[in-house]
């Protein structure tokens, strides 16, 4: 390893920074979880198990600490794929699967006593909602990004877990690999002198559209009405909840379309911009903070976020285009992407290989925090942080002007028809609390 690098344990320790970048964040006691540090093993849960789960579900069952006892979906055969998946991993161990539960409704998985955490992979709309009912559950949670689908909702979520003691991680797992880690700690410590601007690039037309998705008829086994659940309705297409065949095996042959739609998802802008504006902010030290303004696309300016610091974060394709975060400071520049790491300073290159830019730490500080009682690398309040920036510049194109924001208050102050874009109400008898 590199001079340039340094251990894992050593970064977390300066790493949760707060919004000013300054000492360490508050600390909170996780003593009245009834998941007991003396307990190492972990028996977890899935809620939502389409493609992102299944790829969850392989690095979560390589950890020896784990037992996966349970799931929750709407769509039958995805359920039954579970099932399969699950028994082939234990047989990949030399064991036998223990007696899989599958439910159609998550209530009846937070129900169930045997279960310690929950793994969160569904539509973003939901999230929100069964991560504060998995709290009053008491069941530890990993949550997948972005954190909430709107921002009254990562609020609420935040008061949910610090009330219930609940370990929450967000699977935003680029903070758990060394060339990020490494690019944000240079920046921290003034390797590239006085930051002056910030680059993040989440992809081409970043911001969702409306629904436009022709209506068709709803497949045997799968609950439309629970998929929708607190949405406005929402009609069915197989572009919303891919289909899968298992016999023969045929998985998912896209993503989940919910996420390109203003009625269901938030664009690349929290689809990527959970993960490149969440590094960007970290970098920048405003985590647990957010920008002070915020400008959308304008001619040949793109979406600028403004801070009290006087940074500005421009959301715009850099370089070569790859998705990713470029720090420019005095000194020079370095640019951090999936499995890249680059900078105009000799000293600061990385000789990692990009093989070694892995997440494999993500999950393991994930079940070390359960057993440990600690807060993740990637806690609630960051997650609500980053995702609310992200958005921010939703609501900014939405309105079509800039806006000002309050970080601390978390409001747009007496700009009544932004703040009306925090939230949107739930339907069918579904609350949010």
């Amino acid at each position: 390893m590199s001079k340039s690098n340094f251990s894992r344990r050593k970064f977390i320790g300066t790493s949760l920074l707060t919004g000013a970048g300054l000492g360490l964040a508050p600390q909170f006691s996780f003593a009245s979880s009834a998941k007991k540090a003396s307990d190492s093993s972990i028996n977890l849960g899935f809620i939502g198990v389409g493609r992102q789960a299944m790829g969850l579900l392989n690095r979560f069952m390589a950890l020896p600490e784990i037992e996966v006892l349970a799931a929750a979906d709407v769509y039958e055969v995805k359920r039954e794929r579970f099932i399969q998946r699950v028994k082939k991993n234990y047989a990949d161990r030399g064991t036998s699967a223990p007696d899989l539960k599958v439910y159609e409704d998550y209530q009846d998985l937070l129900a169930n006593p045997e279960i310690d955490a929950v793994v969160i992979a569904t539509p973003d709309h939901w999230h929100a909602k069964i991560a504060i009912d998995a709290c009053k559950a008491k069941k530890d949670i990993y949550l997948e990004k972005p954190l909430t689908f709107t921002i009254v909702e990562g609020q609420e979520l935040v008061k949910a877990v610090r009330e219930n003691s609940i370990v929450l991680a967000v699977g935003s797992m680029q903070r758990s690999a060394v060339n990020f880690q490494t690019a944000v700690a240079h920046v921290q410590k003034g390797k590239l002198g006085n930051l002056k601007q910030v680059l993040a690039h989440v992809g081409e037309n970043p911001f969702p559209k409306p629904y436009d998705l022709p209506k068709e008829t709803v497949p045997a086994g799968l609950n439309w009405e629970m998929w929708t659940g607190p949405l406005p309705n929402i009609s069915y297409n197989p572009e919303l909840d891919p289909p899968i065949s298992l016999n023969p095996e045929e998985n998912e042959k896209y993503w989940g379309a919910w996420r390109w739609y203003e009625e269901t998802g938030g664009g690349l802008m929290t689809d990527w911009g959970a993960h490149m504006i969440d590094v960007a902010q970290w970098g920048m030290g405003m985590d647990r903070n957010g920008p002070v303004e915020i400008i959308p696309p304008a001619g040949d300016k793109p979406l600028i976020y403004k801070y009290a610091n006087g940074l500005e974060l421009w959301i715009t394709a850099f370089d070569e285009g790859r998705q990713g975060v470029k720090f420019i400071g005095e000194k020079g520049w370095i640019k951090v992407s999936r499995g890249n790491y680059d900078s105009s300073i000799p000293e600061l290159a990385l000789e990692d290989k990009p093989e070694n830019f892995n997440y494999d730490q993500h999950y393991i500080d994930f079940v070390e925090s359960i057993n440990r009682r600690k807060d993740p690398i990637v806690p609630v309040e960051i997650g609500h942080s980053s995702c609310s920036t992200c958005t921010l510049g939703n609501i900014a194109h939405q309105l079509g002007r800039p806006l000002k924001w309050d970080p601390v208050a978390q409001n747009f102050g007496d700009d009544y028809e932004a703040n009306t874009k925090l939230h949107y109400v739930y339907q069918h008898g579904i609350s949010l609390t």
